[in-house]
């Protein structure tokens, strides 16, 4: 009755005017909606205001005293790297000189560890001041960032296996390696990257590894006939690498360079002109020494007038124009993953089946054996077991992407299997052992087709995972779908456009096999192929 009479007053509210607002507002649906869309709105007015609001960047680094500078340890020395005597702590020579740019602002250096090619958009998101990790001058980072002037003038040098018979680049060039391609590794996105994609031509197959290590261990594994690096880091490596030697004169040049937001011309105005009285002192050029980098190229930085981009950008017009351009490079990254994923699914399945049956219905050793096998697949990274399978047994690239995929993905169907003929009720065996089957042709003709049934949608959960999975593959060569858009994103500048191709991709892989579980559901429950004795 106290809704009826509330209800009825309400209704005489909204008939006749009033300068009160209506009590039934209180409990108006649309009264929900609208505070979610006030407060979305709030937000996104906060989000699009906040770069607007933001102080100046040289104020804010001085005024808290720090200059948070975005670096990649993993690409090694000399540039940022654990330090041998107190590995808690990061050494380098780009360490030491942010150093002193920071002392110099009347600040400390504060290092931000980031993925190599992912620390532009993290200084996009305010989250650090610069960037400094032997990034190139190129023109497709200058449209959206400001740089600095060059701290140190890089060469590109070839490194191979001692004793082989190419002298120089030019060599790959000429001579075919009995019928195949030479193979040469590069830090994926980096100057050497470009400069050996663009000069490849057929002689060469051009290799591409998330750090610089990584390639040279390749190569001194055999694995792998040359790698192509910063001179830096070729310089810095070479003693801790004995089987490799520098091939021939370096190559190409380029400047290294601090970026910054493009609206911080202030900061990078300070940077610059420390950068110029590191450089007149003579202060950087110990550090160079220091870290066995210094070349007489570095002369030049004295008398710096402004360079131009020895890595030019890939960047056209944008859009469809730029995917058309780009797109037998995505199609073939693709290709990757579903080869990738069809090759370890059926396998990782299959052995996930008898892992189950042998934790079920085996002895115990081989129960407990399996069960470990189980707990330590499923307890270390994919990553870590690709690492083992490529560097350390020295697979080929395929055969680990394909066997790592396997046994990681076969500990977990092991459990999906398990559970799914534990589903099964005991009376089924019974019943089979009954009618006089073996217990090996009862599981083949009862118990396992009826577990299949339950754990079609949990396994195809994971075969579509598995398509995304394929990105950690990467980590040994292999250019997937997910690795292509990152290389293309940042050598075109096309973030966007790529990002949607590639998530349009991934939908034409994964919806038609959401689709085949469906069907495949309801054509079982719907009487189709059945398991049991025949």
């Amino acid at each position: 009755m106290e809704e009826d009479s509330d209800a009825s007053e309400s209704d005489a509210d909204s008939s006749a005017p009033s300068d009160s607002p209506p009590r039934a507002f209180a409990r108006s649906p649309l009264c929900a909606p609208t505070f979610s869309r006030l407060f979305l709105t709030g937000l996104a007015l906060i989000t699009l205001l906040g770069p607007c609001v933001r102080g100046d960047a040289l104020d804010d680094v001085r005024a808290r005293g720090r200059l948070r500078y975005g670096s990649d340890m993993e690409g090694g020395g000399p540039y940022a790297f654990p330090d041998p005597r107190t590995p808690r702590d990061v050494t380098g020579f780009e360490v030491e000189m942010m150093h002193l740019l920071a002392r110099d602002l009347g600040a400390t250096a504060e290092f931000s560890q980031g993925q190599w090619d992912k620390l532009l958009p993290v200084l996009d998101s305010n989250r650090i001041d610069v960037v400094v990790n032997g990034y190139e001058w190129t023109d497709v980072r200058l449209r959206d960032h400001l740089a600095t002037r060059p701290y140190y003038i890089y060469q590109l040098q070839l490194m191979g296996r001692k004793g082989g018979e190419i002298r120089s680049w030019a060599d790959l060039k000429r001579i075919r390696h009995k019928g195949r391609r030479w193979t040469v590794g590069v830090l994926v996105g980096s100057a050497a990257d470009v400069f050996a994609d663009e000069q490849a031509g057929d002689s060469i197959q051009v290799v591409r590894f998330d750090g610089a290590t990584d390639a040279m261990l390749a190569v001194q594994n055999g694995q792998y006939d040359f790698t192509l690096q910063d001179q830096p880091a070729a310089l810095f490596y070479r003693d801790r690498f004995p089987g490799l030697e520098l091939v021939g004169p370096p190559e190409s040049h380029g400047y290294y360079v601090i970026y910054t937001r493009k609206e911080d011309a202030r900061l990078r105005d300070a940077l610059d002109e420390s950068l110029g009285r590191l450089i007149a002192s003579g202060e950087l050029r110990r550090i160079d020494e220091k870290y066995g980098i210094w070349t007489e190229a570095q002369t030049e930085l004295a008398s710096f007038d402004g360079p131009i981009a020895a890595v030019s950008g890939l960047r056209i017009a944008g859009g469809w124009e730029l995917l058309s351009r780009y797109r037998a490079r995505l199609l073939d990254a693709a290709v990757v993953t579903l080869g990738l994923s069809f090759g370890s699914m059926p396998l990782a399945m299959a052995l996930g089946l008898a892992i189950a049956l042998g934790r079920l219905y085996g002895p115990k050793s081989l129960r407990a054996l399996l069960g470990g096998y189980v707990e330590l697949i499923r307890g270390t990274p994919l990553m870590l077991q690709l690492f083992v399978l490529f560097y350390l047994l020295r697979l080929p690239p395929w055969v680990a992407g394909i066997g790592g995929l396997a046994i990681n993905y076969s500990a977990y169907e092991a459990e999906i299997y398990r559970a799914g003929l534990q589903a099964v009720p005991p009376g089924q065996m019974e019943a089979a052992l009954a009618l006089g089957m073996s217990r090996r042709m009862a599981l083949r003709r009862v118990i396992v087709p009826q577990a299949v049934r339950i754990v079609i949608p949990p396994v195809t959960n994971d075969f579509i995972a598995l398509f995304k999975d394929t990105s950690v593959c990467s980590v040994i060569t292999l250019v997937e779908l997910t690795k292509q858009y990152s290389i293309l994103a940042n050598s075109t500048g096309g973030a966007i456009e790529f990002a949607l191709a590639t998530a349009f991709l991934y939908m034409m892989m994964s919806v038609p096999l959401s689709w085949f579980s469906r069907w495949s559901e309801a054509r079982l429950a719907s009487g189709g192929p059945k398991g049991g004795a025949s």
